[in-house]
Formats: structure tokens, C-alpha cells, sequence
């Protein structure tokens, strides 16, 4: 083992979860080597807090945040972390770490080069990709619409997914759900409150940055499980709204990412929707697609998509 023996505590952003934050809390108990250090980030209206355990095995901060937002929630707890700790988790309040992870994860970072800034715990429940036929066509390869590397960030802006991986690999970006962080990068940075409410595509926008300041993993052996809530989610018209505005401006902000590239990617993802509505008869689907409509709207009306690039 390193010479580095590193403290580590958790920020959770919940919001009216009472029931999925307790198994949260319940797997972190059971880990094999405990959190430091718990901050609770609550933006709800639900008693979270008085329906915990109240003899858990790590000191717990607890926070209030109104108006919920999950960027918002998690730059006021990684303030709140105490000044000795080395490493920032973020954990989403319906994932449930398997007994030996966060022992894994501690493993990997003694070992890791300071060139290391962020880790992500591996997803062993992954959903199966949507659109896989169409995502692996070289078309998509060439422009870069998708790609079969895991954990890229595309120059249309999308970013490939990651599952469950079987070795420890690099990427170029981390899902929030379940990463790990060096305390100095958030003195570089912090979570763009831009991305409100719901906050799509926040974990992305942080990441993707940091991941410009050093290297990015997934650390194969530390495994969880994403049992996902349907609990606090938008509706389907509102998230294809989201999908699109969120999507632009995240492009917009990197340079060397390509709006043009995005908008054929998101034109793309609107047809999936719509043939997924004609396959299947899921209304959800074309609520999603009447959203994205409404999201170009907004999006030109607010100059978000100028194509030149």
C-alpha cells in the first residue's frame, strides 16, 4: 500500500427521498472501511434528517437548500467538508455501494499519481444503451455523433456512456452519481448553478472541466448500484426541453466543441423519439419530442444556437 492514507467524505443532494436516502446510509454503515465524513444536502420538503438512524458510524452534517438544485446542493456541501480531508465523494441518494467499495476506491487513490483528480465508482446495473444499432454506425463514428470508446466526450457535445467495466479505465469524464475527488480541484472549480433544478448535464459540465486540469477513472473493483427513483424526475415534455437548452449551452461553453455537430445530434435524437413513439405508442416519447420542440424554440429565441462552429 502507498504512503498516502487519505480522508474521505460524501456529499449526498437529496430531495424528498426519506426512503431511498435511508438505504443510502444504511450501505455506508455497512461499508468495510467508513466515510470520514457525511454532508446531507437537503433541497425537499419531506423530514429526511429525523427519519435516519441515529447512531451511524460517521458524523453527519446536515444542510437545508432552497430552492433545490442539485449543482446548487452540492457546491454549498463540498464547502461545508471538514479543512482536513483530502477526498470529496458525491453520491446521488438512490445508489446503494456495495459493501467492499468505498474500501476499493480508498485502495485505488493510495495508489494513484498525483496527475489523478477525480475516480468514479463502477456501475453494475447500467441500463442497456438506447438506439445501440444507430449509436455504432460508423456515420455516427466519422462525425462524431457517438463513438464505441467508453466515457468520451464528443465533439457534437454528447457524451458516450460508461456501464460496468471489468478494468480500471481513463476517461474524459465522470457521472456524479458515484466519482470521488481530489479536494484542490474545487478550488478551481465548482458546479455551474446554471444548470438548475433537475440540473441534466451538470455532472458532465464539471467533469469534463476538471478533466482538463489531469486525469479521470473508473475504478473497476469499486462497484454500486443505481436503483434508479422515480421519485423528484421531470415529466417527459419537460425534460426534452431541458435535453436541448442544456445540451447548447454546455456546447457553448467549450470551444472546441462543435454546435453544428450537436444540433444534427440533437435533430438525430429527436427522430429516435419520434420512431420510438410510432414502435412502441409511448406517449412519453412524444411528450420528449414536443419538448425538444419547445427547446429549439427557447434556444433561438435566446441566441443559443448560432452554428458557425
Amino acid at each position: 500500500m502507498g504512503a498516502f492514507k487519505p480522508k474521505i467524505a460524501f456529499v449526498i443532494a437529496t430531495k424528498d427521498r426519506p426512503g431511498e436516502l435511508r438505504s443510502l446510509m444504511r450501505s455506508l454503515e455497512e461499508q468495510s472501511h467508513k466515510p470520514d465524513e457525511v454532508i446531507l444536502v437537503d433541497g425537499g420538503d419531506l423530514p429526511v434528517i429525523e427519519s435516519l438512524h441515529h447512531s451511524l458510524k460517521f458524523p453527519v452534517i446536515y444542510l437545508k437548500s432552497r430552492p433545490p438544485s442539485a449543482a446548487r446542493q452540492r457546491n454549498a456541501g463540498f464547502k461545508a467538508v471538514s479543512p482536513e480531508t483530502d477526498l470529496i465523494g458525491f453520491l446521488d441518494d438512490d445508489v446503494i455501494l456495495e459493501k467492499t467499495a468505498l474500501e476499493r476506491m480508498m485502495a485505488f487513490w493510495e495508489e494513484a499519481t498525483p496527475a489523478v483528480v477525480g475516480a468514479g465508482f463502477s456501475m453494475i446495473n447500467h441500463p442497456q444503451l438506447a438506439a445501440a444499432k444507430m449509436k455504432s454506425t460508423l456515420l455516427a463514428e466519422i462525425y462524431g455523433l457517438y463513438s464505441a470508446k467508453r466515457g468520451r466526450v464528443l465533439r457534437s457535445g454528447f457524451q458516450t456512456m460508461i456501464g460496468e467495466v471489468d478494468k480500471t479505465i481513463e476517461v474524459q469524464w465522470l457521472p456524479t452519481g458515484a466519482a470521488v475527488w481530489r479536494r484542490p480541484i474545487f478550488e478551481l472549480y465548482q458546479f455551474d448553478e446554471w444548470f438548475s433544478a433537475y440540473s441534466y448535464l451538470e455532472d458532465l459540465d464539471f467533469s469534463y472541466r476538471a478533466g482538463k486540469s489531469g486525469r479521470l477513472a473508473v475504478v473497476s473493483d469499486a462497484r454500486y448500484f443505481h436503483m434508479t427513483s422515480p421519485s423528484g424526475r421531470e415529466g417527459s415534455y419537460a425534460f426534452g426541453q431541458r435535453e436541448i437548452l442544456n445540451r447548447l449551452y454546455f456546447v457553448r461553453k467549450h470551444p472546441e466543441l462543435s454546435i453544428s455537430r450537436c444540433g444534427v445530434a440533437l435533430i438525430l435524437r429527436m427522430l429516435m423519439s419520434f420512431f420510438l413513439y410510432v414502435k412502441k405508442g409511448d406517449a412519453r416519447f412524444l411528450q420528449r419530442l414536443l419538448g425538444n420542440i419547445a427547446g429549439f424554440r427557447t434556444a433561438l429565441f435566446q441566441g443559443m444556437t448560432n452554428f458557425s462552429h
